[in-house]
């Protein structure tokens, strides 16, 4: 059967709707995702892309997003010149939108629509109460205050050989084949940019790439890292990159990499806390080396935000999230503090792998 030449323009837009027809069915179906998806094809998704991406050491997601940028100019230019007329350039146009559209879904964004982190780890979903919550955060400090170390300067290679190594061993823990391909860091072309919307750094899912922000301090970097491997490794939710990372962080052999994901976690936590009578006390306790280490880190992304591009940066994120499966939007990232609790109160999960609450 042959397409008609005159309807051609149209494959891609149709591609497109069965592509999201296809991701309204798989919402209601996370097991599905979980088997077929998630754990069968993408990890082969992973490991071609992410090999092949590898052999350059810039980013190639960052070209890939600079020209789509681009590319409505040169539309606009070519129709002022009169070398494309606006019908053409709008069919020309939605095919590029469609394809994106499709390759987001088929390379990486499906992940979405898997199972929650409780159901594919197995780790007990509970709620604890008030005093439950500041007794765990009392103990938190203490150990965030003992983990304190120097983080003027770090070796970002043996950091991350360090992270790949905890996620090899905590890879039956986490339910993922090891390696799944390759996961360097790539530092962001226009990491200046971003930074003035507060982003440490993004997973490019067309070609596979992690990228941490060049303007991330020393003591931000592992934990950064270890978060964008995560969604490298098919998590989507924030929450949930969050707590690979605090995970994979506080289980390495690094005391830096286990400092770095105890303070980045610290300020969810403490975000949570606020409004509680104890709050103030809790505050309190966090030792002055502690303090100065979270307010260098505030500082210097107060010096580097601009209050509009991260406001509308923030916007958009909320609206991309919730429209993929992740009803709480921006607020996701707070959720691991649930995640985090879960795991620490989850003895026989622990026992079970050998594992210890940090």
């Amino acid at each position: 059967m042959r397409i008609n030449t005159k309807y051609k323009w149209l494959v891609l837009p149709a591609l497109a709707g069965v592509i999201f027809v296809l991701t309204v069915f798989l919402r209601q179906h996370p097991g599905l995702v979980e088997t077929w998806y998630a754990r069968g094809l993408y990890p082969y998704i992973a490991s071609l892309l992410s090999n092949l991406s590898f052999v350059f050491p810039f980013s190639l997601d960052d070209i890939f997003y600079a020209v789509l940028i681009l590319t409505p100019v040169v539309l606009l230019v070519q129709i002022y010149r009169k070398r494309t007329r606006w019908k053409a350039a709008g069919k020309f146009l939605l095919n590029i939108l469609a394809s994106i559209y499709i390759l987001f879904y088929v390379l990486w964004g499906f992940n979405y629509f898997r199972l929650s982190l409780p159901d594919r780890l197995g780790i007990k979903d509970r709620e604890p109460d008030t005093e439950e919550f500041v007794q765990f955060i009392h103990q938190y400090i203490a150990e965030l205050n003992e983990l304190h170390c120097d983080f003027d300067t770090i070796d970002k290679t043996k950091i991350d050989r360090i992270i790949e190594e905890s996620y090899q061993q905590l890879a039956p823990v986490l339910q993922f084949d090891y390696p799944m391909g390759k996961r360097p860091d790539k530092k962001i072309t226009f990491s200046e940019f971003y930074s003035k919307s507060g982003i440490t750094g993004y997973f490019g899912p067309f070609f596979n790439e992690v990228h941490v922000n060049k303007m991330v301090l020393p003591i931000e970097y592992p934990f950064v890292l270890a978060h964008e491997k995560a969604h490298q490794l098919g998590v989507t939710g924030e929450a949930e990159a969050n707590f690979y990372s605090w995970l994979i962080c506080t289980n390495s052999s690094s005391q830096q990499i286990r400092y770095s994901a105890k303070l980045f976690i610290s300020f969810h936590f403490f975000r949570q806390a606020r409004g509680l009578k104890e709050y103030k006390k809790l505050v309190a306790e966090i030792s002055p080396e502690v303090q100065s280490d979270i307010n260098k880190i505030s500082e210097h992304w107060r010096k580097l935000r601009n209050a509009t591009m991260d406001k509308t940066a923030s916007k958009i994120n909320d609206a991309y999230l919730k429209h993929n499966n992740i009803k709480s939007g921006i607020k996701d990232y707070t959720g691991v503090v649930d995640h985090v609790m879960n795991f620490s109160l989850d003895s026989t999960f622990q026992q079970r792998h050998g594992l210890v609450p940090h």
